[in-house]
């Protein structure tokens, strides 16, 4: 399922070029003031596809290093980084987050990232990419992330994988209990899951915001 997934997000991004538009998503407005407020100075941003979000983080005068596991959609983010002249506050790097990160111990402020977790990601490759993203923050830093849950719309329809993970349209999504989150937060101070919707199916989705302790 993960080399299916990786190949329909390939031939999606080549056939829609900045399919998400260039207007940040609100979750990553809301970061942004976040991480800048907290004093953070650069931030990984897991799952950035084409940048609308990695870009909005960079023009914050953030430092972003972007992750996605789309080649085709990091070009994309690349192109727009230079055309706005945001190429020496932009990096990035083809990741698989079922892989071990390739990001030093401690070597950013922030991790963002809107519905990568609610990819078709197992409960395992969860935690396992929960501890990578604590691994790599610095001690006090903050990890915003979204996922879909269990109360939207599409959760039980298409076709079933098991943990959770429904597949529809071609996208599969793992859609979040939420003693999920409490379980990814082990270790870490909660400060918040925030509700919201998106979309106009509307799509419903929890921002959670954890912080690594000192």
């Amino acid at each position: 399922m993960a080399r299916s997934q990786r190949e329909h997000w390939e031939r999606t991004y080549d056939a829609h070029p900045g399919m998400y538009g260039d207007r940040p998503s609100a979750p990553a407005v809301y970061a942004a003031g976040t991480f800048l407020g907290a004093g953070a100075r650069d931030v990984l941003e897991l799952g950035a596809g084409h940048g609308r979000d990695a870009l909005h983080f960079a023009r914050s005068g953030l430092t972003v290093r972007a992750a996605d596991f789309s080649p085709v959609g990091l070009e994309q983010l690349r192109e727009r980084a230079a055309a706005e002249g945001l190429g020496d506050r932009v990096t990035t790097t083809v990741v698989d987050v079922r892989e071990p990160l390739p990001f030093a111990d401690a070597s950013v402020d922030a991790v963002f990232a809107h519905m990568l977790l609610c990819m078709a990601l197992s409960t395992d490759d969860l935690h396992a990419l929960v501890a990578e993203v604590r691994r790599a923050l610095r001690p006090g830093g903050t990890f915003v992330y979204t996922v879909r849950h269990t109360g939207d719309a599409h959760y039980g329809a298409g076709t079933g994988h098991g943990d959770d993970i429904w597949e529809h349209g071609g996208f599969a999504v793992h859609f979040f209990p939420r003693d999920l989150v409490d379980a990814l937060a082990d270790g870490w101070a909660l400060d918040e899951v925030h509700a919201f919707e998106e979309g106009d199916l509307p799509r419903r989705l929890w921002r959670v915001t954890q912080t690594l302790p000192r």
